[in-house]
């Protein structure tokens, strides 16, 4: 087969593939293969060194309001050692959730039986009051467990919200001294418990830190467009919208 050139169409332009033959194609692959399998080992080597982190206490006495009423921090952890927390972007004057937490909470439906499995509860939390929350989430028709942080410093504690101060000024934003873009961030906090059941507080990141746990995205990776959106950010998710808001769902 003689070699040719095909094109497709992305959102930033005409973009040219080489047509090959299968014993080219299966070469490239597998030259690519040897990379992934280096990719897949510095991100285990990465996850050890994550889950070695030194842990931090837990000082404050958080309450949240959920499904189950008013509960304590250690409250959520129900039975298990670990907790993950997603930091949802929904402040208390929002009518609706983030539209980018959102697209990444619907990954979160039916993962939380397979967490509870290897030692972990997860959960949602953020600023929003609880009615708020459950509203929206059965709108989505999403089944996670949510709960208001309202009421608490929890958010701003962990660096997912701001106050009005911070964001006129500077803050600590992906661990560095910055300015916020605005009242909420997305995050994910890790707590832990010892065998005293005392809390600490593991990890947490932010920003392109959360990218790893959208299943959506890591689907598009593995195709010849990839996500295939604007490099200028705050537009690379322009194109998102509330699942429910397609007009060609």
């Amino acid at each position: 087969m003689k070699n040719s050139a095909t094109q497709i169409r992305t959102a930033k332009g005409l973009k040219t593939f080489k047509a090959v033959s299968p014993a080219q194609w299966l070469k490239a692959r597998k030259k690519l293969l040897v990379k992934e399998k280096e990719f897949t080992r510095l991100r285990d080597q990465l996850s050890r060194q994550r889950r070695n982190l030194p842990w931090e206490p837990v000082a404050k006495k958080y309450v949240f309001d959920g499904p189950k009423g008013k509960e304590t921090l250690a409250d959520l952890f129900d039975g298990k050692t670990q907790l993950i927390v997603y930091h949802f972007m929904f402040g208390p004057e929002d009518d609706a959730g983030c539209k980018s937490c959102s697209f990444w909470a619907d990954n979160f439906n039916g993962i939380d039986v397979h967490l509870r499995h290897r030692d972990t509860n997860f959960v949602a939390i953020s600023r929003a009051p609880y009615k708020k929350l459950k509203a929206y989430a059965k709108r989505l028709g999403w089944s996670f467990k949510w709960l208001s942080a309202g009421e608490t410093d929890f958010a701003y504690d962990y660096h997912a919200s701001f106050t009005p101060d911070q964001e006129a000024g500077k803050a600590l934003v992906n661990y560095e001294m910055g300015v916020p873009w605005g009242p909420d961030t997305v995050a994910i906090s890790v707590f832990c418990k010892d065998t005293k059941g005392r809390v600490y507080h593991t990890y947490s990141c932010y920003s392109r830190g959360v990218d790893m746990m959208n299943g959506a995205y890591h689907y598009l990776d593995l195709t010849p467009k990839g996500r295939d959106e604007s490099d200028q950010k705050p537009h690379a998710q322009a194109w998102v919208r509330r699942h429910d808001e397609y007009e060609d769902r």
